[in-house]
C-alpha cells in the first residue's frame, strides 16, 4: 500500500487561482496544475528567500519532501511559461494555518542560524545525549548570516531542570529552546508531545543523531547530510525516555 502524503502547511490561500497567456481565447489553451502547497513553496523560497530548513519547518514537513514540493511548483510554472499554457492554481494536500506573530517574512543578511545539538556535557567532544526532553543540556552552534560555511560561535544551554520533572520534560525543553532562538534542533528520540511542541514553536527537528559526539552530529548538519523529521520516534525498549 502507499504512504500517503504528508500534509502541508501553507499560511495563506491563493489571491489568484488562473492565469493565462493574453489574447489567446481559453478553449485554445492546455491547462497545467499548481498545487496550494507548491505556491506556498515557491512563497517562501523563491519570494521570501528562506533556506530550505526554515520553509520545510513553516510546512512542518521534511527538507526532502519540501524540495520536492519545490521542485514540481517550479516545473508546473516553468511549462507554463515556455508553452504558453493556462495555470491553475487549485488542489493538493494541505491545511491552512495563521502565520506565527512576529515572524520575519524576508530572510535579512545579518540573521543568524542557531542549531542546538541535546549533549551529555558542554563540549563538542561531549556525547549527543540520546534524550531530547531529559538531556542534561544543548550546545548551541550559532552561524552568523545564516552561514554554514562560517564557523559558529559555540555556547551552552543548561537543561537540568526540565531534566528532573516529572512530566513535561519534553514540552519544558522546548521553551528553552525557542527562548534561545533556537532554529534546529538535533537529538536521538523525541517524543510525541514534545514533537508537537516542537513543531508549533517553529523548530525543526533531526532525529537519530545518538551515537556520535556533538561535533560529529554538527559536522553532517553543516555537510547537508541530515534530513528533518516529519514525525516522531521513538527509544526502543525504553518508552520512558522519548521524550
Amino acid at each position: 500500500m502507499a504512504r500517503p502524503k504528508h500534509c502541508r502547511y501553507v499560511e495563506q490561500t491563493p489571491g489568484a487561482t488562473y492565469f493565462k497567456p493574453c489574447g489567446v481565447p481559453l478553449s485554445a489553451l492546455d491547462e497545467v496544475t499548481l498545487s496550494v502547497e507548491g505556491l506556498e513553496a515557491l512563497r517562501l523560497a523563491d519570494l521570501n528567500g528562506l533556506s530550505a530548513t526554515e520553509a520545510s519547518s513553516r510546512c512542518r514537513v521534511s527538507r526532502h519532501a519540501f524540495g520536492r514540493t519545490l521542485a514540481q511548483a517550479r516545473r508546473a510554472v516553468a511549462e507554463a511559461l515556455v508553452a504558453g499554457k493556462a495555470l491553475r492554481i487549485e488542489g493538493g494536500s494541505f491545511a491552512l494555518i495563521a502565520p506565527a506573530a512576529g515572524r520575519v517574512r524576508r530572510r535579512r543578511k545579518n540573521m543568524s542560524l542557531i542549531v542546538a545539538i541535546s549533549s551529555e556535557g558542554p563540549d563538542l567532544g561531549d556525547a549527543v545525549d540520546p534524550r531530547f526532553g531529559r538531556a542534561g543540556g544543548f550546545v548551541l552552534a550559532e552561524f552568523a548570516d545564516g552561514d554554514l560555511a562560517k564557523e559558529p560561535a559555540i555556547s551552552y544551554l543548561d537543561n537540568g531542570d526540565a531534566q528532573i520533572m516529572a512530566t513535561g520534560a519534553g514540552i519544558a525543553t522546548t521553551e528553552h529552546l525557542a527562548n534561545a532562538g533556537v532554529a534546529t534542533v538535533l537529538s536521538g528520540f523525541v517524543g510525541p508531545k514534545a514533537f508537537e511542541a516542537l513543531e508549533a514553536a517553529g523548530i525543526a527537528v533531526i532525529q537519530n543523531m545518538d551515537n556520535q559526539t556533538v561535533g560529529e552530529a554538527l559536522k553532517l548538519f553543516r555537510e547537508g547530510k541530515c534530513s528533518l523529521a516529519d514525525a516522531p520516534n521513538r527509544e526502543a525498549g525504553n518508552p520512558a525516555e522519548q521524550g
